[in-house]
């Protein structure tokens, strides 16, 4: 990629930002993205969408002219993609009363509501206002998670939630498991996939959780999934922890250790390096 390429390819990607924190998310992907991705494709697949860091990167770069179908199985995360979608100024309606201190987040993380509109700004200002953006449920399926006393000069930012609503536009949005969209992806479709790590990596600290939403017998799911939409001659790249479990289960496509640092731990957080492992079938470019 040329050096004017590039500085385009970094202003492009300015023009929204993912609207959710999510743990998990693959900001730290985006730098060595265009080496895996192919150089052209049909329609874009993405089956755990979460924070949408690689969904609005391509946005933003253009890279999304065909058909679009996004999913994950949280149907509260589809529920708000969709709203912002449809209903966008609604949304911000009810977000410009919220206020972000102790008292307000346990009232909103404590009231239920069956409308859907209401729910995805419930959904935002908590993820918004949380701790460390983490997503978990107690086994009666509701929110727990703790207020996180962060200290925000702007707590939404409309403008981008509206931008970010434009964008949406004409895309498929589904609460569904992955292997739903099998019989759908096509030759020369892309896929991203980006599951929740099963094992652990170094430094990881939510498996016990992430066990219940996605095990082992669901890598060993998706390994197949990939292997079908590869005999397909659809496109690829999937995330996934480093570690031998998981290289067992993927050894037959091409994969790249990326190692990045990691924030662990809450208010004595520290930089840790962790490593990350990309399984792809795509031609890796030369940069």
């Amino acid at each position: 990629m040329k050096k004017s390429e590039t500085a385009i390819v970094v202003k492009n990607a300015r023009e929204i930002k993912p609207f959710l924190r999510w743990a998990g998310g693959k900001n730290w992907l985006l730098k060595h993205i265009n080496k895996y991705l192919p150089n052209d494709f049909n329609n874009y697949f993405e089956p755990f969408l979460g924070g949408s860091a690689l969904f609005t990167y391509l946005i933003n770069c253009n890279r999304l002219n065909n058909g679009i179908y996004i999913s994950d199985i949280n149907k509260d995360l589809i529920n708000t993609y969709s709203q912002i979608r449809d209903n966008v100024e609604e949304v911000i309606e009810h977000l410009e009363i919220y206020k972000n201190n102790k008292t307000f987040y346990y009232k909103i993380r404590a009231k239920s509501t069956n409308d859907l509109i209401e729910t995805a700004a419930h959904f935002i200002f908590l993820n918004r206002t949380s701790f460390n953006g983490i997503y978990r449920e107690n086994l009666s399926g509701e929110y727990n998670v703790p207020y996180g006393y962060k200290k925000y000069k702007t707590l939404f930012d409309f403008e981008n939630l509206r931008k970010f609503s434009k964008k949406l536009k004409g895309a498929t949005l589904r609460c569904c498991d992955f292997e739903e969209y099998l019989d759908k992806i096509k030759e020369n479709d892309f896929v991203f996939l980006d599951p929740p790590y099963t094992v652990a990596h170094s430094n990881n600290g939510f498996i016990k959780y992430n066990q219940k939403l996605f095990s082992i017998n669901d890598q060993q799911r998706l390994a197949g999934f990939i292997k079908n939409i590869s005999d397909k001659g659809a496109n690829f790249i999937l995330t996934n922890a480093s570690h031998k479990n998981i290289r067992s289960i993927f050894n037959e496509f091409h994969y790249k250790k990326i190692e990045r640092f990691s924030m662990i731990g809450g208010k004595e957080a520290e930089r840790k390096r962790v490593e990350e492992l990309i399984f792809y079938n795509t031609l890796v470019k030369k940069q």
